[in-house]
């Protein structure tokens, strides 16, 4: 079951590199990012929290997850699947896959990542979005080259996929939710997001 939720591992090796600062809303692609890891650098992750450090992990990562424009990365990680399934069927993909990254994902990453340094490289575009490069220096994993890509919206930007080390992250979560849906129903790949869900608590 370790394979079908890729989102701890991947999203693990592109959160927490950064401080929040003063510039942090959404106005450009490099806020947003900035944005992101700041909050996500703020989750308290142990075995017991109080009810306030609850209240506060909530917050943090409400504000990481606006960063993420979850329906397209929904629809990206279901491709060619998502049409195939009811409009109630991919909202309830969307949430799950959202709650994956608040309660997986952030954490994991809250718990992995510590006085990193990072090197932001020069934002670029790409198409119909924009790219901001990164480069974190684990002492232990070593230098992992990171590529935010971003759209805008109307209330900023908002990240669409990250690219590690030229690995997609959106592509690897469509791969592994295909694997299932090869295999099994909806249902199947639900029941085991739910699992990991529940495996958090």
């Amino acid at each position: 079951m370790r394979n079908l939720i890729t989102i701890a591992f991947t999203i693990t090796l592109f959160v927490l590199v950064t401080s929040a600062s003063a510039d942090s809303n959404s106005k450009t692609p490099k806020s947003a990012i900035k944005k992101l890891l700041g909050e996500i650098k703020q989750i308290v992750n142990k075995d017991s929290l109080s009810d306030v450090e609850k209240a506060e992990n909530k917050k943090h990562s409400d504000i990481a997850l606006s960063v993420l424009k979850v329906p397209e990365i929904s629809q990206k990680a279901l491709g060619k699947y998502w049409s195939k399934h009811s409009e109630e069927q991919q909202k309830q993909f969307q949430t799950l896959l959202g709650n994956l990254f608040v309660h997986v994902a952030f954490p994991s990453s809250a718990k992995f990542f510590t006085n990193l340094n990072i090197v932001y490289g020069k934002t670029k575009s790409k198409k119909d979005m924009m790219v901001v490069p990164l480069t974190v220096v684990h002492e232990k994993e070593g230098e992992v080259d990171i590529d935010f890509s971003l759209k805008q919206v109307e209330a900023g930007w908002q990240v669409v996929d990250v690219i590690l080390d030229g690995v997609s992250m959106r592509n690897n979560l469509r791969s592994q939710f295909y694997k299932i849906l090869k295999k099994n129903d909806f249902k199947e790949l639900v029941r085991r997001m739910n699992k990991k869900l529940k495996e958090t608590n």
